[in-house]
């Protein structure tokens, strides 16, 4: 049986080499609101994120393309 005792549990922040930047600790924040709201997929979280104030990291709305490369650029 795993859960959050078990060893096999890994905490996020274990694998971190630093503290979340304000930019990660707000996308954090807007994707669990955007779940929390009742998103369920990717295209339900990209419209999420577009009817919210945060931007893509280039500055144009979220496409499920740019949020795949953004989870791969921090490592998620």
């Amino acid at each position: 049986m795993t859960g959050p005792t078990s060893p096999q549990y890994l905490d996020p922040h274990q694998a971190r080499t630093a503290e979340p930047t304000p930019y990660e600790k707000k996308l954090a924040a807007v994707i669990e609101e955007v779940f929390g709201g009742g998103a369920h997929d990717l295209p339900g979280l990209v419209a999420g994120l577009n009817a919210r104030d945060l931007p893509a990291p280039d500055g144009s709305p979220w496409t499920e393309d740019t949020f795949r490369t953004e989870m791969r650029r921090l490592g998620a």
